[in-house]
């Protein structure tokens, strides 16, 4: 996992004045909105005695801890301990860690590591998002998988005709070989375009806004943006019709991904077809599960000789490059495992021994991983 970037946690509408548990990067976070909207986050973990803040609730925009009432402000600073007499002082001790918090396209970005504020990285720019001619349908898809194999899968585009034969892939399905393509590299960002000739009939809904030509040249650009985002933009061959598939692929532990997904479009805006949208988009993601949940190493490769690579993998190939990059940065952080996540959902011993031995086994499987 990479620290020092701002990970997209969960979608703005979904948190509100109520504690809300989140757990990504293999920790628990509390987030909840205080009065002026604004969303609040800290770890879900009261420092007295370790309860979960998320069970507790709001006051006066601070956060009491469930347990024994204690009660944080805004900058994760304790100002009141219940049980203590007046005269006791609060330790300096008694805060919560607190993290920087951002909404943006209909999701909460927090940003996870120590860089200071002037030096963190941007977020990614999605102008369609602002536009009114664009309409957005949100979605979401859980993998049991490192996040850096989901996210490499939703840029590979070698795959589509095997993989994708009854759905994005249908227009294709007999045409193998992908034209060469060069890679354009930004700071935090690898992009390249093919443009995809479909052969056989398209079996999906947007055969609707593809001519009845026997020849449909389909204009792709597939690009990754740093950590764990992927990026789809579809140019239809007929008027001005394009759409966008925008997705955050979160780290929830070292074994599962969470996929935080928006489409957009710029045809048919009503809300008549998000549906379909929705289907169009939950379907191949469907058939990628099993493939990316059957790769190993579960983590993408550090060192680039250790899998084989052809020409149409350049674009993995520089976002493996570049992801290196900040490992050797220091950018990379093991995850820690949470025995709780585990001993948690048991109550007998026999049970607990099966637990911790779990967590053993998960301690071995993630030693080097990030």
């Amino acid at each position: 996992m990479l620290k020092n970037f701002w990970y997209a946690c969960e979608f703005s509408s979904a948190i509100s004045s109520k504690p809300k548990r989140i757990m990504m990067l293999n920790q628990e976070f509390v987030l909840y909105r205080n009065s002026k909207g604004q969303v609040i986050a800290f770890l879900d973990q009261c420092p007295h005695r370790g309860a979960a803040l998320s069970n507790g609730w709001v006051e006066d925009d601070c956060i009491r801890c469930p347990y024994h009432g204690w009660k944080f402000q805004l900058d994760g600073s304790c100002v009141e301990i219940p049980a203590n007499q007046s005269s006791v002082p609060i330790p300096k001790k008694a805060r919560l860690d607190a993290y920087p918090v951002q909404e943006k396209y209909g999701l909460v970005w927090l940003f996870w590591g120590d860089l200071p504020e002037e030096e963190r990285p941007p977020l990614p720019l999605l102008p369609e998002f602002d536009n009114p001619a664009w309409r957005a349908v949100y979605g979401e898809f859980r993998w049991n998988a490192h996040y850096s194999r989901v996210l490499e899968n939703q840029f590979d585009i070698s795959h589509l005709p095997f993989v994708h034969s009854n759905s994005i892939g249908s227009g294709i399905a007999e045409q193998h070989k992908i034209e060469e393509y060069g890679v354009r590299m930004e700071e935090l960002k690898g992009s390249a375009t093919v443009t995809i000739n479909q052969a056989t009939k398209v079996r999906r809904w947007s055969k609707a806004i593809l001519n009845k030509q026997s020849s449909r040249p389909l204009r792709v650009t597939v690009s990754f943006y740093m950590p764990n985002i992927s990026w789809l933009e579809f140019d239809f061959p007929i008027g001005h019709f394009k759409m966008i598939i925008f997705s955050v692929h979160l780290p929830i532990d070292a074994n599962t991904t969470v996929s935080k997904w928006i489409v957009l479009r710029n045809f048919f805006t009503t809300s008549w077809i998000d549906e379909k949208v929705r289907k169009s988009v939950l379907k191949p993601l469907v058939e990628d599960k099993p493939i990316v949940e059957s790769q190993s190493p579960f983590v993408i490769p550090d060192d680039l000789t250790t899998e084989v690579h052809a020409p149409s993998d350049a674009l993995s190939i520089a976002y493996r490059k570049l992801r290196k990059k900040f490992l050797d940065m220091g950018w990379g952080k093991e995850p820690v495992v949470n025995t709780s996540y585990y001993t948690n959902k048991y109550t007998s011993t026999a049970c607990q021994d099966a637990a911790i031995q779990k967590v053993a086994i998960a301690k071995e499987a993630t030693t080097n991983v990030v």
